[in-house]
């Protein structure tokens, strides 16, 4: 009984001692809870107001740009950036300081970052820096505490799988400037890009898309606490081509080291299949910046890489103009199938001299056969008795000389001179002005894409206008239909009797162009061949009888050539143009034989993708720690 009597004795002392801990420990949680729900309840209700919900812009992804087939020739590759939204931080200042110290900048990005800061409203983000690589990263994320309001996220940059092979013709992009910016706050975001040249620029509205949100909640620090909400927003459209990646690469490939242009259309639409120029460039590096070394280079190079021949480059057609002569002469009723003029090899012309190519005497021809050798004497006197307002009025009929309406920036018209603009211009304008642009000379300027214009018009017999875009978001474009151009409003039989001069030109043996010829089977192309003067040639070169292979590369004579095939129903033109190629026949029109293979064994114009619009870009992972 004892025992029993102790034992209860200490289990009472025990539980006794155990309760007593019990409610000194909730006695004290008791306190705690009072002093931070009824004491501190206004601090504390003021900080979980401060954790408080932003929302901040985001750039929508830029629409893709493909050819006719969905190849894809401008895209987007996601990568990392790091954001500065400066409303979330106590101190701005000390922030950048902070952030200048993990990662190096250059001091004209720190400069432009300042201008950011001060130009731009709270809820837009300030780009500190693009293409985080993995020691940035690790950097900023161990100190995130020494940097509210900084924030790391995928972003997208442009790229070009073709790269200079469609430079020209898609063109590039590059960040908004100041005014641009400020005049549009989307603008501002960073990853917006404008488009500046080519199809980037001409349908830079449809790319571009529409801006997302993103909502996170941050605490009283200015630190991310979660993401409440994201919408990317709308995508730009996509943008598809009447290029042809093949036929775009193979331009490029067949012009290699020289410079020039090649543009190849539909013959019954327009639509340009293949617009190359000669050198080319990486259109990439100006998303991301152009080295000084590059720049420079592409500044000093005589070759001009930057400069668009097809569109922009201007050029003497030499006699590749010949057809739009005959044609006015005919219009006018001065030049028939019939009509036979005598060529000694040279006109004279009061005391001057005009001689024929090499001083050859064509003897008594016809226009067919005078197209087919090519000689300058039928046309200096053609040229004469039509007079020049004349021959610009057919030109201007061909697309030579005037606003073509294509869809790409910065396409200059050329010129076609007229007694109104040489008298406009205090020019005294002599009966040798109106011989030498008989054979496309004097003070004619045409650029290839009106070249390549003028031959398909003349195949066609339609007043097609040159165009790349085919569709906008998956809708066809006007133009794309041959029924969507009007007639020509030229005479059937006269251009008859110029396309019979053009197939002689290359199907018979004595035509400047018979060694381009096609070799596929019953098929034939008609062309025109040219050679341009650049150098006036001196009399002392003249009486040593120079060759021009020998000269200064710079004034060696531009070579042409323009074609279309097939001879009995049209479907595709050309038109090459090589700087200082010296002959038409021997540089440019192997080129356009080569086109016109690929054109008429593929078929791009009777072809192309069906209305699937490709994939944007993926969320790219983690950098890898290359070091």
């Amino acid at each position: 009984m004892k025992r029993v009597a102790k034992t209860r004795s200490a289990f009472t002392r025990r539980a006794l001692l155990i309760g007593t801990a019990q409610g000194v420990i909730f006695g004290a949680i008791a306190t705690r809870l009072y002093h931070l729900q009824v004491s501190q309840h206004g601090k504390y209700a003021m900080l979980a107001e401060q954790n408080s919900i932003s929302e901040r812009l985001v750039a929508p992804e830029r629409g893709l740009i493909t050819d006719r087939f969905g190849t894809i020739l401008a895209g987007n590759q996601q990568h990392w950036r790091a954001l500065f939204m400066h409303a979330l931080a106590p101190d701005p200042q000390a922030v950048l300081e902070n952030f200048y110290k993990l990662v190096d900048l250059p001091d004209d990005e720190k400069q432009r970052i300042a201008q950011d800061l001060a130009s731009r409203p709270g809820y837009i983000p300030v780009l500190l820096k693009d293409y985080l690589d993995w020691p940035d990263m690790a950097a900023i994320e161990v100190n995130t505490p020494n940097l509210p309001g900084v924030v790391v996220e995928v972003g997208a940059s442009r790229v070009y799988p073709l790269g200079p092979v469609s430079a020209h013709a898609v063109g590039y992009v590059a960040r908004p400037n100041q005014k641009e910016a400020q005049s549009d706050t989307v603008l501002s975001l960073p990853g917006m890009r404008v488009g500046r040249t080519g199809t980037e620029a001409a349908q830079d509205q449809a790319l571009r898309g529409a801006p997302g949100f993103v909502q996170t909640e941050t605490n009283v620090h200015g630190e991310v606490v979660r993401e409440v909400a994201h919408d990317a927003g709308t995508p730009g459209q996509t943008v598809t081509l009447g290029l042809d990646a093949g036929l775009q690469t193979l331009a490029m490939q067949s012009l290699a080291d020289n410079a020039g242009a090649v543009v190849m259309l539909d013959a019954n639409t327009g639509e340009i299949l293949a617009m190359a120029s000669s050198p080319s460039f990486d259109p990439g590096l100006f998303d991301k910046g152009v080295p000084n070394a590059v720049w420079n280079g592409w500044m000093t190079d005589p070759k001009h890489p930057l400069h668009n021949k097809a569109t922009a480059g201007l050029f003497a057609p030499g006699s590749t103009f010949k057809p739009t002569v005959a044609l006015s002469a005919m219009k006018a009723g001065l030049l028939t199938a019939d009509t036979i003029l005598t060529c000694p090899g040279f006109f004279k012309l009061g005391d001057h001299i005009f001689w024929c190519d090499n001083h050859v005497a064509h003897g008594s021809i016809t226009v067919t056969t005078a197209l087919q050798v090519s000689c300058d004497v039928f046309f200096y006197q053609v040229a004469l008795m039509t007079g020049i307002d004349r021959m610009a009025a057919m030109a201007g009929k061909l697309g030579l000389g005037v606003n073509l309406g294509a869809d790409l920036p910065n396409v200059a018209s050329g010129l076609v001179p007229t007694l109104a603009w040489a008298k406009s211009r205090g020019i005294h304008w002599a009966q040798g002005s109106t011989v030498v642009q008989g054979i496309g000379q004097g003070y004619t300027q045409l650029t290839p894409l009106a070249l390549a214009t003028m031959i398909a018009r003349i195949a066609s017999g339609n007043a097609v206008g040159p165009h790349i875009t085919r569709r906008i978001g998956g809708v066809l474009q006007n133009g794309s239909d041959p029924n969507d151009w009007p007639d020509l409003d030229i005479d059937d039989r006269h251009l008859a009797i110029i396309r019979q001069g053009l197939f002689d030109v290359v199907n018979t043996p004595q035509g400047t162009a018979y060694a381009a010829r096609l070799t596929i089977p019953n098929v034939q192309m008609a062309g025109k061949t040219g050679t341009a003067q650049v150098h006036n040639n001196s009399a002392a070169e003249k009486q040593k009888n120079f060759n021009d292979m020998t000269m200064a590369w710079e004034n060696r004579p531009n070579a042409l050539f323009v074609g279309f095939a097939p001879y009995d129903n049209p479907r595709y033109a050309v038109a090459v143009v090589v700087e200082h190629g010296n002959f038409g026949a021997q540089t440019a029109a192997p080129i356009a034989h080569n086109m016109m293979t690929y054109a008429l064994t593929h078929d791009p114009a009777g072809r192309d993708a069906p209305l699937t619009l490709p994939a944007q870009s993926t969320t790219p992972a983690l950098p890898v720690n290359s070091t």
